[in-house]
């Protein structure tokens, strides 16, 4: 069954770290725990219109949390490192963040 790209997209990561690969049009996401590299690549290209060269995917462990004498584990989640073409045009969102 093939989602929508809304679905599968969750929310872009915007760290120090996730900013400084946006120059070699590396950028980071946050997407469903079941999407696939497929997946992904597919919203990515229908969200903002470019060309998915690569996907890395991995499975980020929820860190434990404290609330005052009970302890656990936020969720667990999955990031995406998705490169574009060189010739594909940047995705404008990022290019906001500078």
């Amino acid at each position: 069954m093939s989602k929508i790209a809304q679905d599968v997209i969750i929310r872009p990561i915007i760290t120090e770290e996730s900013m400084a690969e946006v120059p070699q049009k590396k950028y980071t996401f946050q997407v469903a725990k079941d999407a696939t590299k497929i997946d992904v690549a597919k919203a990515v290209e229908k969200l903002f219109d470019v060309k998915v060269s690569k996907v890395n995917t991995m499975n980020v462990k929820g860190h434990k949390r404290t609330y005052g004498r009970f302890t656990g584990y936020k969720s667990d989640w999955k990031k995406a490192i998705v490169t574009l073409t060189s010739e594909s045009k940047p995705i404008e969102f990022f290019d906001g963040m500078f």
